[in-house]
């Protein structure tokens, strides 16, 4: 492995030369090769593209509102990269619902909905809803993470509803990127699986 010792005056290069891509990672410069193009691009490589010039947009987005740069901040500094790179990573990455647990849910007020959630930066939201089976609403509201960036969130019960009840529960969240998902169970209240 070939190491180079840079004087005080050059501590790092970024950009391409010839073949060679220089940038700088963690404070260290890191060499790769540009990437060789053969041919026109298939349909994956241009939507892959496409949805790259997206979290571009982003990411200036990101660069632009306090909000999102507020947030973003402090866990591009932990992570010791840019606020645009992480915006960038946030929206490329889907965050997705690992479960829905209705072991606490028995009908009862305060009962709880528990909401296991994924995502490299968190969620910004998790709602619940919940249906009778001939579609009338029952409930709606937002869960509460159980301490931030847990990924666990909890949502309770403000409707009484009869044990053995079919019922719909469809639990939506979004990340800060602004990816939604959703997950939808079918339970009968009262009975564990």
């Amino acid at each position: 492995m070939t190491k180079v010792f840079l004087q005080p005056g050059l501590r790092g290069l970024s950009g391409g030369m010839g073949d060679w891509v220089y940038s700088l990672r963690k404070g260290k410069t890191v060499l790769g090769m540009k990437a060789i193009r053969n041919g026109e691009p298939s349909q994956a490589q241009m939507a892959h593209q496409e949805r790259f010039k997206e979290a571009v947009s982003f990411a200036k987005l990101a660069l632009a509102d306090p909000a999102l740069q507020a947030f973003y901040g402090p866990i591009a500094e932990q992570r010791e990269i840019t606020v645009y790179a992480l915006a960038i990573g946030d929206f490329l990455k889907r965050p997705e619902f690992k479960y829905v647990d209705l072991d606490k849910y028995k009908g009862r007020v305060g009962d709880t909905i528990e909401i296991k959630a994924v995502d490299d930066t968190g969620l910004a939201f998790v709602d619940v809803k919940l249906v009778s089976q001939q579609g009338t609403p029952i409930e709606n509201g937002s869960a509460i993470e159980t301490g931030a960036g847990s990924g666990l969130w909890k949502y309770s019960a403000t409707v009484p509803v009869a044990l053995g009840s079919d019922i719909f529960i469809e639990v939506t969240g979004a990340d800060h990127a602004g990816n939604k998902i959703k997950i939808s169970e079918n339970p009968t209240v009262g009975e564990v699986e």
